[in-house]
């Protein structure tokens, strides 16, 4: 038996209009599908494909040292001299918090960064040579 890759990544999401829109607007991803009654969307670059699930008003944000649960996203960047044009506009998207701004990944060559989207999960941006 064998398997390949991961097909979807499913998220939990505080504000799923919030979310959407960092992937769609100022990401450039593309909303593939909704499931207004849930509600979800779901969205795309290409390579990887996201599911992003509305949570109850007053749900617990996770904490990724206090949970068992999903630590971060990892999206690759395509070429370094995008990681900083990328993460300034990131970094300017309403309601995203920098968690720490490009730098070396262990020593490098490999660069990444991190930020919470606006819904709350966890990000990092990360270019490997």
């Amino acid at each position: 038996m064998q398997t390949a890759g991961i097909h979807h990544l499913g998220l939990a999401v505080a504000d799923l209009d919030a979310t959407a829109a960092f992937f769609i607007d100022c990401l450039g991803w593309t909303l593939a599908r909704e499931v207004p009654d849930y509600p979800a969307k779901f969205v795309t670059n290409g390579d990887a494909f996201l599911t992003l699930w509305q949570t109850d008003a007053g749900a617990t944000p996770f904490d990724r040292k206090a949970n068992v649960g999903l630590h971060h996203v990892a999206i690759r960047v395509k070429e370094q001299a995008d990681m900083q044009p990328l993460f300034e506009t990131v970094q300017a998207w309403p309601g995203v918090r920098v968690d720490f701004a490009p730098e070396p990944l262990r020593g490098g060559p490999a660069m990444h960064c991190m930020v919470f989207e606006p819904g709350g999960i966890r990000i990092e941006f990360i270019w490997v040579s």
